[in-house]
């Protein structure tokens, strides 16, 4: 499961299983006839049902979705609020699903100074109501709450890290699998966005792969392929990242690369190629297709489109050549 979704996931499932524990517990006050906590916690339910609809609306910028830091911080806010202002102590019990929820939600730093914090403002004010044993009683467990939900998202950080190393790249070409491509390049278009950053994409077609394959078998094809990536490798930048899609076809990402940069990294692409000698086929050559994202540009789809348009408008032409497509092309 690729990351965006399995955090999607995660995010709605802690928020749902948030709403309902803050929903039973102002049932239990209305039963009990605590009127004040009841609509307070259905107010909080709310809220939590609020970060819910947030996480489904935006399931494909998860990433860097940055609603999240309001809707928790507003929730521990108003459990700080209820419990200064509720005569009771129980309020106090509601931190515990909120310092689970800030560091399933947050990334580990943000989430784990945020129930810090709600830590340590939580103990004082039981200090002040209950009493210092009760306080340090209260102080121990939230803590070993904290301690424990920062171990586990740390660990869980480092394996899915290790584990995506393993199944995005290929080890044999150090090329992305083409099948992270939308992921990664909406991962791309949403940090674009929010920093105001250029960015830009390029396909590649290997000229007369089908011939190539038909002469010399598929595995010289594959080999020649494996040849270009790693001359690719040498022409782009460290923060460009390259994509395998299928034995002829390559595509790039370029991060903060306006339309003038994306046509020089292409030409120099395409001639690169077309000047070197390849084996065992001696000489060989690519058809380039690039494009730029433009403000209306929110979907990865519009750039991969746009990009294999070039691309294939160049082999109809006999290949050997870079076309920019605009943004203004009707896909």
């Amino acid at each position: 499961m690729i990351e965006t979704r399995l955090r999607t996931r995660t995010h709605g499932i802690a928020y749902l299983l948030t709403a309902l524990f803050l929903l039973m517990l102002g049932l239990l006050n209305l039963r009990y006839g605590f009127y004040g906590l009841f609509f307070i916690a259905l107010a909080m339910a709310v809220l939590a049902g609020s970060g819910l609809a947030y996480t489904i609306m935006n399931r494909r910028q998860q990433l860097i979705a940055k609603g999240h830091f309001v809707v928790l911080c507003t929730l521990n806010g108003a459990v700080l609020a209820t419990s200064a202002a509720s005569q009771s102590q129980v309020a106090g019990h509601w931190a515990m699903p909120l310092l689970a929820l800030n560091l399933l939600i947050l990334p580990l730093r943000e989430g784990l100074g945020l129930s810090l914090l709600l830590l340590v403002l939580m103990t004082l004010l039981l200090m002040l109501k209950a009493g210092t044993t009760e306080a340090l009683a209260a102080f121990g467990g939230m803590a070993m709450l904290i301690g424990t939900g920062a171990l586990a998202v740390r660990r869980y950080s480092t394996m899915a890290q290790s584990a995506n190393d393993l199944t995005i790249i290929d080890p044999s070409t150090g090329a992305h699998h083409g099948r992270f491509l939308d992921e990664n390049l909406q991962q791309e278009i949403s940090r674009a966005e929010a920093t105001g950053h250029p960015l830009s994409v390029i396909a590649l077609d290997i000229d007369h792969a089908n011939e190539v394959a038909t002469l010399h078998g598929n595995d010289t094809l594959t080999a020649l392929q494996r040849q270009i990536i790693q001359q690719l490798f040498e022409i782009i930048r460290a923060g460009d990242t390259l994509y395998t899609l299928s034995q002829s076809t390559l595509f790039l990402i370029l991060p903060f690369t306006p339309e003038e940069g994306a046509r020089v990294i292409a030409e120099r692409i395409r001639r690169t190629i077309a000047e070197r000698q390849w084996l065992p086929v001696e000489s060989s050559s690519v058809s380039l297709g690039c494009t730029t994202r433009l403000p209306a540009d929110s979907e990865s789809n519009a750039l991969i489109k746009r990009a294999h348009i070039g691309a294939s408008q160049v082999r109809k032409t006999g290949g050997n050549s870079v076309r920019f497509v605009p943004g203004t092309v009707a896909l």
